[in-house]
């Protein structure tokens, strides 16, 4: 049996509000996601945000780096709004967040929150005064912030003196040590300022992101020892493919078991023409696949061998997938509870029957020799024995009969 690990002492940190969002406190764990069109094209950001969101992203961050695209802020967020798209959109600036978000008020106002990177806001003296600016402005407008430090863009000034203070110490350690401890101290010392200057511990969020996974667990576990503020994760730069989605969920999965973590991203490099929305899809099945979250139905499926000849079972694991993440668009609406529901698709009679039987609905499908038939399994129970060549069509009615009638629908005044 899986073991659900909502109930996990987490780490308790302060809650802060994020637009209609909750992150820590104890909220669930939230999916984060970031578009990659030029927010200047106030129409492509928009239906790019639309898409995230509705693949399951909770919050997503959009590039303020011009004027102009200070300026499509608040008509990226009309456009949304007129779509009934209410996601919460978080700025993200560098180099000249302070003087965008002074000279736009009507971006500082659309966006729900601000990223702040520590390293690249100025420097000596400017440096400050730049950050104090930002931190007024979130103040003024009752933002909440992200310090995100990026071990790409560290303060140099930081580093070079905690690299000093490290070469006279009695016992120094040694480079990774240091450049983890330049992170830490770079946030920790941020939020500190922050928070002189006036805004909230329940308006602050920190991350320290890095690109290799033992560094990343090593940051996250000490980070979050020495504070209580909000927690966002992220293995940065993590790749393509496979590779990116085998790192993140390396780091992120260790440190999620062990409580940390309030916000996830999956920063996924898309192939050429691929899908933005893989990084929602792939967060989200971290946190479901742990039991901290759930957002879709579960397709259990087996990976097929010699006793699984016909590749039907595949294509209709695929198949009913597909549709039921499709479905869910419809279904969260409507019913109470359907992300809950499992599934299973099996290719043989080994492991079919039994798996499809603690599955809530479940298909044996024909291996190599056996009869041309597919019983289905609901709640344990055989009620029918599918064949010919409409099994797939047939399963997924099934499918919609079981929502129907086991999930309550939904109040009409939510």
């Amino acid at each position: 049996m899986s073991q659900n690990i909502s109930s996990t002492q987490r780490r308790l940190s302060v809650g802060v509000r994020v637009g209609s969002i909750s992150i820590g406190g104890g909220a669930p764990v939230v999916v984060q996601s970031m578009t990659n069109t030029d927010t200047e094209n106030e129409i492509a950001t928009a239906i790019q945000v639309a898409q995230l969101a509705r693949a399951g992203s909770e919050m997503v961050r959009i590039t303020v780096n011009t004027a102009l695209a200070a300026q499509a802020v608040s008509a990226v967020r009309a456009r949304l709004d007129d779509m009934g798209c209410h996601v919460p959109l978080i700025g993200d600036f560098h180099f000249n967040g302070h003087k965008l978000l002074t000279d736009y008020p009507d971006c500082a106002k659309a966006l729900a929150k601000y990223r702040i990177n520590p390293g690249n806001v100025g420097h000596g003296r400017k440096r400050d005064e730049q950050f104090a600016t930002m931190i007024e402005t979130a103040c003024k407008y009752d933002k909440p912030i992200r310090i995100g430090v990026n071990w790409g863009s560290l303060d140099p000034a930081l580093l070079a003196r905690i690299m000093d203070e490290n070469a006279r110490a009695k016992d120094p350690k040694d480079a990774g040590h240091v450049m983890r401890e330049a992170l830490i101290t770079s946030a920790l010392e941020s939020a500190a300022k922050a928070e002189e200057i006036g805004l909230g511990r329940d308006h602050i969020v920190l991350s320290c992101k890095v690109s290799g996974v033992q560094d990343l667990i090593a940051v996250y576990r000490d980070l979050a020892a020495r504070c209580d503020y909000a927690l966002h994760l992220g293995l940065t730069e993590a790749g393509m493919g496979s590779k990116g989605i085998v790192a993140s969920t390396a780091a992120l999965a260790i440190l999620l078991q062990e409580g940390i973590g309030d916000t996830i991203r999956i920063s996924l490099t898309p192939e050429p023409g691929g899908d933005r929305t893989r990084e929602v899809i792939v967060a989200q099945e971290i946190l479901q696949t742990m039991g901290l979250r759930a957002f879709v139905p579960m397709v259990a499926a087996c990976p097929g061998c010699g006793r699984t000849t016909s590749t039907y079972f595949q294509e209709l694991a695929e198949n009913i997938q597909s549709y039921v993440r499709n479905q869910m668009i419809v279904w969260r609406e409507q019913y109470e509870g359907v992300e809950n529901m499992t599934l299973a698709v099996m290719g043989c009679v080994v492991n079919g029957p039994g798996e499809s039987k603690h599955a809530n609905i479940g298909i044996s499908l024909p291996g190599s020799g056996e009869k041309p038939v597919a019983p289905v399994f609901v709640d344990g129970q055989k009620t029918v024995t599918l064949k010919g060549d409409n099994i797939a069509g047939e399963f997924r009615q099934i499918v919609d009969e079981y929502v129907q009638a086991k999930y309550p629908k939904k109040s009409s005044n939510g």
